[in-house]
């Protein structure tokens, strides 16, 4: 059952991985686009909108990322210097709160992502609740990644520790 977890787990964040590399991609390619359009003297009108729309999907996949990874804003040289369980107990209490906070989000969030079936990006022409999507995408992700923290912590099969990328 465990390894069953395990590689499930291994494969939500190969996926998140995978998608935060696209969206980066493809930022990429929209921004060396739109320079080498200013070098020739036209840059095409729909590059500075992909851009912003690929920055929001590498913010989406990577926000869940980065809760696993420790790599968002963390206060460890208080909590660490805890004596005792204090750390771990404050690892655990991070992690509900943010389960907590993101899955309360969701709903709020798809609310958002509806509204946009009435609206059109201007240049791209595309519906805008593929881009609001990104919002509610950021909000589970993080909240898996947060609940899996909080799992794997009180089922003894992790500290609640970030773990960063050599460790996997």
């Amino acid at each position: 059952m465990v390894k069953r977890a395990e590689r499930l787990i291994d494969l939500l964040v190969q996926l998140a991985r995978i998608g935060a590399g696209i969206s980066f991609s493809v930022l990429i390619g929209a921004v060396l686009i739109q320079v080498v359009g200013r070098f020739i003297g036209s840059s095409p009108v729909w590059t500075e909108e992909l851009t912003r729309y690929a920055l929001l999907f590498s913010v989406a996949f990577g926000a869940g990322l980065s809760f696993r990874t420790g790599d968002l804003v963390n206060v460890d040289v208080v909590c660490e210097s805890l004596p005792g369980r204090m750390p771990w107990l404050l690892r655990l209490f991070a992690g509900i709160v943010t389960a907590g906070l993101a899955i309360y989000l969701l709903p709020h969030a798809w609310k958002y992502v509806s509204i946009g079936k009435m609206q059109t990006a201007p240049a791209l022409g595309i519906k805008m609740h593929y881009v609001h999507f990104t919002v509610w995408l950021m909000l589970a992700l993080l909240a898996l990644f947060a609940s899996l923290r909080v799992v794997g912590m009180l089922t003894g099969t992790e500290d609640g520790k970030p773990r960063k990328p050599e460790e996997d």
